[in-house]
């Protein structure tokens, strides 16, 4: 009997059960993490900008090409190892993560999976190698509702002619390669949308104004202003008038990035504020021996091991090649509400001293906010939920 059992645990393992070749890469990421991003964090949130030099270091050690097959120079890795590192890397800092995040969930997924032979030749091995990625699908009118979209795509001969405005696009300030959504006919509607892979020295595009946003502040966010921008007819990502298909499906995927964020911001404010509760001491004890406190924080750690296991099933599942949209909508959802929930409170646990930028309380906090608004804001990921469960 006991046998019969640990086989079918070892058939059946854990959610959260790691192999090997998972639990080096985990702690890899994490040591790279604390070592490596820490020390700049607070610098990089205060000045707003992210350091070349890191980002530099985010390829050679072949963060920025997870998922990129060895042919194309990159590591090869699964879907399931990105959310690992995007996790370990929000735990130290968000802006960190979300520059990686996009690289993988976002910008190499789409390459690998749509674009051609052609296109993986040529973008690939740069986007494993030095090159960063963004995904430009955003517009001044067209945020949760893509067919709004209004950049137009005209044939120009040999040439698509772009012409119109992206915002709030992560990466933008460093990125080479750009991922931009326009429409072939507007009048087609969502069948009119194209995707294109578009340089960064393509004549008539340029990078415009920089946000100054609340949170995730090292990580750019610009505007793209296209005019009369030339993308050969070979850079169409995709089919002509597939572009939806191509942005909602690898959006599918990079929510569950996002899952991961979040459990990653959430389980960095828990970790800063585990670390206080045991050393602040008011009424001659530790402030973490008072029920109240322990109660507080374990409550939390629950939260956040409820949304881990959320977005580590919808990963799963997305490399099973099983069908996983409700799923990376809830992790998404969940991960965001966790995160905001439990930074909140820690900066609580800190006390006056979490209200100030000395302490990194404050900082999980206002990256957390940013979860339930991008790739999908937490009221469309209610939305595909719902149609899920109602069979729609």
């Amino acid at each position: 009997m006991t046998e019969a059992v640990t086989r079918q645990a070892q058939a059946f393992p854990p959610l959260t059960a790691l192999t090997e070749e998972e639990r080096m890469f985990q702690a890899v990421a994490r040591e790279f993490a604390e070592k490596e991003i820490g020390p700049h964090v607070a610098a990089m949130d205060r000045e707003g900008v992210f350091r070349p030099e890191l980002l530099r270091e985010f390829f050679t050690q072949g963060f920025m090409g997870i998922g990129i097959p060895e042919t194309y120079g990159g590591s090869g890795g699964s879907f399931f190892m990105s959310i690992l590192a995007i996790e370990e890397f929000s735990r130290v800092d968000a802006s960190a993560a979300v520059v990686m995040d996009v690289q993988n969930t976002l910008v190499n997924n789409a390459v690998v999976r749509w674009g051609t032979e052609e296109q993986k030749n040529k973008y690939l091995p740069r986007l494993a190698r030095d090159t960063v990625g963004a995904y430009a699908l955003s517009e001044p009118n067209a945020g949760s509702d893509a067919f709004a979209l209004e950049t137009r795509a005209a044939d120009g001969g040999d040439a698509y002619l772009l012409n119109g405005r992206k915002l709030w696009i992560t990466n933008a300030k460093e990125a080479g390669l750009y991922i931009v959504f326009a429409t072939v006919n507007r009048e087609l509607g969502y069948k009119g949308i194209t995707a294109f892979l578009v340089e960064r020295s393509s004549p008539g595009f340029a990078v415009g104004k920089k946000e100054d946003k609340l949170g995730i502040r090292a990580s750019s966010t610009c505007e793209l202003i296209l005019e009369d921008c030339r993308v050969p007819k070979s850079n169409v990502l995709g089919e002509l008038g597939k572009g939806y298909k191509v942005a909602i499906e690898v959006l599918n995927e990079g929510r569950i990035g996002i899952g991961a964020q979040m459990v990653g911001v959430a389980q960095g404010a828990l970790d800063h504020a585990l670390r206080y509760a045991q050393e602040r001491k008011q009424f001659g004890k530790a402030i973490a021996d008072f029920q109240a406190v322990q109660f507080q924080l374990a409550r939390l750690a629950t939260d956040i091991e409820a949304a881990r296991l959320m977005t580590y099933n919808a990963a799963r599942l997305k490399d099973a090649g099983m069908p996983f949209l409700k799923e990376a909508a809830m992790a998404k959802y969940f991960a965001s509400q966790v995160a905001e929930r439990v930074a909140s409170e820690c900066v609580e646990v800190y006390g006056g001293y979490g209200f100030t930028k000395d302490y990194p309380a404050e900082k999980y906090l206002r990256d957390s906010k940013i979860g339930k608004i991008y790739e999908g804001t937490s009221f469309m990921q209610l939305q595909t939920i719902a149609k899920a469960i109602l069979g729609n």
